[in-house]
Formats: C-alpha cells, sequence, structure tokens
C-alpha cells in the first residue's frame, strides 16, 4: 500500500470484522482507532445509547434494521420504502422528482396511493427559471441560445416542506441538485432512483466495468 498508516480506511480492508466479529480487527480499523482526541470507542457508546431510545433517530434505526433483516432479497426499492414510511410513521410521502423521470415519478405516486399514503410531488424545473438568470454561460446549456429551465431543489425542498411531508424520495435528481435538495429538506430523505444517464440510472455499472468497459475512469 503506497498510503501511510494513519491514511487508510475502510476501503483498504479485506477483513471486515466489523461485519462478521469472526477475526481480529487490523491496525488501521475505524472500529478501534482513535481521532486525534476523540476515543472512538467513546463515540460507538454514545451513538448505541442514543438509538436505544424512543427519538426519530432511533426510530429509523430500528426501522431500516428491520426492513434489510425481514425482506432481506424478498422487496424491491419501492417496496422497501413503503415498508420503511410505515414503520416510522409516515403518512405523508414527498417525491423530488427529476423532469425526466416524471413518468415514473406518477407509477410511484400510484403505488404510494394503493398502498394508504398520501403523497406531493415537486418537479426539478417549478419555478421556470432560466439558468442564464443565476450566471450560466450559454454554451454551458444543453441547448445554448434557448430557454433552458434550471433546475430548482431548494424550491422542491421549501415545496415540500410547506406540505409538512413526513418523508421525502428523490427520484433521479441531478449530481449535486439531489445535495441541494437533501441540505435544505425538513422531512427524512431517502433515494428511490439515482440517475444515470449513461446506464440507464445503474450507476453500479460503472463501478462493475471500471476495469473492462469503463476503464477510462481508473486512468490518472
Amino acid at each position: 500500500m503506497n498510503k501511510k498508516l494513519d491514511q487508510l480506511s475502510c476501503t483498504n480492508c479485506s477483513i471486515y470484522n466489523c461485519r462478521y466479529g469472526d477475526k481480529k480487527f487490523p491496525g488501521f480499523c475505524l472500529t478501534t482507532k482513535d481521532n486525534g482526541e476523540h476515543a472512538i470507542a467513546e463515540d460507538i457508546a454514545e451513538i448505541k445509547k442514543h438509538l436505544q431510545g424512543d427519538d426519530q433517530d432511533a426510530i429509523v434505526a430500528r426501522a431500516s434494521a428491520q426492513v434489510e433483516g425481514l425482506f432481506y432479497g424478498k422487496l424491491t426499492r419501492v417496496e422497501e420504502i413503503i415498508e420503511f414510511a410505515g414503520r416510522i410513521g409516515a403518512k405523508k410521502i414527498g417525491i423530488a422528482t427529476c423532469a425526466g423521470l416524471i413518468e415514473e415519478s406518477k407509477i410511484f405516486a400510484e403505488i404510494l396511493e394503493a398502498k394508504g399514503f398520501d403523497y406531493y410531488s415537486a418537479i426539478c424545473k417549478v419555478g421556470g427559471v432560466d439558468k442564464a438568470e443565476i450566471g450560466i454561460k450559454e454554451e454551458h446549456k444543453i441547448r445554448p441560445g434557448n430557454y433552458e429551465a434550471m433546475c430548482n431543489p431548494i424550491l422542491q425542498a421549501r415545496l415540500l416542506n410547506y406540505q409538512k411531508t413526513d418523508l421525502n424520495v428523490v427520484v433521479g435528481l441531478c449530481v449535486g441538485h439531489d445535495s441541494l435538495f437533501i441540505k435544505y429538506s425538513d422531512a427524512l430523505v431517502t433515494t428511490l432512483i439515482t440517475k444515470d444517464r449513461i446506464t440507464g440510472h445503474n450507476p453500479a455499472a460503472a463501478l462493475y466495468t471500471a476495469h473492462s468497459y469503463y476503464g477510462r475512469l481508473l486512468k490518472k
């Protein structure tokens, strides 16, 4: 390894004792290594105690583990979100959708309604602000010289906040736009679809083929 010991982290590991508990932790393991003045054992104990409580974090942590344990390999992502929403007591689901996946969001909305949930959706182009109005150059548009609405994830978040949604679901927001939506959403956020226009919204495909078809990813 070219990295110094204190620079090693989980992607440098091949033991995974934190997951299986049947081996010894490596010397650089984040489960055992303190971080400066921060004792990792204290962090672990504090978080464990916190998640034994009754606030939202604890409810979410337990609901997530229950969905994983009870339905591992049995439910689709759509079904897992519905199961999770029910277990945290969510009644109204917000849908933050990309304009390019509005049809998928409509189907998801139908499914939510069929399962007894209320929903409210906000499309990424809401507000109708041309990209030029926030300083985007014409040559940086998809179609230079034309009206081109910017994505407005902050407004999407505000609209769902106004509706007091209990859980917000991201459907294909662009890289960075999803970050802003999550930052400004009052409700908890989960993702149904992660946008990848090249792989049909399956970004893991680029990782699986990084040593073959997408070898360019590993070039310096």
